[in-house]
């Protein structure tokens, strides 16, 4: 199974992604460490990736998605997952539905700016979180579980375990 944790720069993926693969003991993967050497030198010159710049990037994760269910492993993956084309395209070939499932970190935009004007360290500077939310198609609660990320970490994580009704069965084999 993958759990794809999506949401906009600063929503907490990576953070909420580390703790919840831990808690499940899967391993965590980071969708950023995907990207095109040109996407990432994009970003941190300020300018805000297009559908075309990211497609690639999509393409390439579906396909290591595809081979982690292939191969029955269980992964959390954080991506932003903006819009409702991309996690199409992530769910694209796999063959169960169910082994591939979205969790999104919803916040307002003033929580999230207030979060990255504290964050060091990542390549997305905080002047394209505009861009983001335009970009954002938030998905519904059929294509995935919302979680307000106001919470602390160990309280979404929780929420995710529940919501996803992940126990023992999703342990890795």
């Amino acid at each position: 199974m993958v759990i794809v944790v999506m949401g906009v720069s600063g929503s907490g993926k990576t953070v909420v992604g580390e703790e919840l693969a831990r808690r499940l003991g899967w391993v965590f993967e980071d969708a950023d460490n995907w990207h095109p050497a040109a996407n990432i030198r994009k970003v941190q010159s300020g300018v805000a990736l297009t559908d075309e710049d990211r497609e690639p990037w999509i393409r390439s994760l579906n396909s290591v998605i595809r081979n982690w269910i292939a191969d029955k492993h269980h992964v959390v993956l954080a991506c932003s997952a903006l819009r409702e084309r991309h996690r199409n395209a992530l769910r694209e070939g796999v063959p169960n539905r169910n082994s591939i499932r979205f969790v999104y970190l919803k916040g307002t935009y003033e929580e999230i700016d207030r979060r990255l004007r504290l964050r060091v360290g990542h390549f997305m500077p905080e002047s394209l979180l505009q861009s983001q939310f335009a970009a954002l198609e938030e998905p519904d609660s059929f294509e995935a579980l919302a979680v307000d990320v106001s919470q602390p970490v160990a309280i979404i994580v929780d929420s995710i375990v529940t919501g996803l009704r992940l126990g023992s069965s999703c342990a890795p084999g």
